[in-house]
């Protein structure tokens, strides 16, 4: 088998460059001085191509090479090793808009402890409950981190990882939404313990459902696709047999209005009863 043909398009730095291989295609190769005194339409010498990366995205693309510029290149193969470890995992396609945000969180995060200065995530607590399959991830991540560069990151830092993992999973914009979200299951985990009057059992099953029913629930709420169903029947019957979840689910829609000026419809309302229920009858703890 011949080795494949690259042809330069562009050096991203002295070891990254964009190229085109023998079928047109656009790659990003990295290799120790691939880019070193190369022009455009230089044939790249196939020995020296350590790694090559392909994304759909071309808007992606874009700032990515603007990212690599001014980014060490290990930082994006950390990135790529814990995109394709978390797909793997979820058995989901993450946005490859994940890739920008590890590189240049990693990358901050790693100069910010070389320089001494420690990082507390407020929700690692929600995070390591919520998300363990994006946490464990994101540990996984962590170890990386430490094999390619030297330093010891603190599990604050997995957190932070697990949320651009959450992120992409749901197919937020901004960060700020999957720290939104967390904040929100949160709140109503709070507002049901309280009025049962009971703890949960992290470990159970039911708990971890009502969860990502919550996290779901929380999607569609930020992003203004609420169920809105018209089963009066339905609605009549959970609301008499279920009062005291109904309740429950009634002050929840409350704090929410109260917080985020977003009305939760009925149908929302008639599906928290439910899970409402049932983690409060077979999802507590002794």
């Amino acid at each position: 088998m011949s080795p494949k043909r690259w042809q330069i398009k562009s050096a991203i730095n002295n070891n990254v460059v964009c190229a085109r291989n023998e079928r047109n295609q656009e790659r990003i190769l990295v290799g120790k001085g691939i880019g070193f005194k190369v022009k455009a339409g230089d044939e790249i010498d196939s020995s020296k191509v350590e790694k090559e990366y392909f994304l759909k995205s071309k808007n992606i693309t874009g700032k990515l090479y603007a990212l690599l510029a001014q980014t060490p290149e290990i930082y994006m193969e950390i990135a790529d090793d814990i995109m394709k470890q978390a797909q793997k995992v979820l058995g989901t396609e993450l946005d490859e808009a994940i890739l920008l945000h590890l590189i240049d969180h990693i990358s901050f995060a790693v100069s910010r402890m070389k320089q001494g200065l420690e990082f507390k995530n407020v929700l690692l607590w929600e995070i390591r409950n919520f998300y363990p399959k994006e946490f464990d991830v994101a540990k996984y991540g962590l170890s990386l981190i430490k094999e390619k560069t030297g330093e010891i990151l603190p599990e604050d830092e997995a957190g932070s990882i697990a949320m651009h993992i959450v992120n992409a999973e749901f197919d937020y914009k901004d960060v700020n939404d999957s720290v939104r979200m967390t904040e929100l299951i949160h709140k109503i985990i709070s507002v049901v313990r309280y009025q049962h009057h009971m703890n949960f059992d992290e470990e159970s099953v039911h708990f971890v459902r009502f969860v990502t029913h919550l996290k779901f629930f929380a999607k569609r709420l930020f992003t203004d696709t609420m169920l809105d169903g018209d089963d009066l029947d339905f609605q009549n019957l959970i609301r008499a047999q279920y009062a005291a979840s109904y309740e429950c689910a009634e002050k929840i829609a409350k704090f929410i209005w109260d917080d985020y000026q977003i009305a939760v419809p009925e149908e929302e309302l008639i599906y928290l009863t439910v899970y409402i229920r049932r983690i409060t009858t077979v999802g507590t703890e002794d």
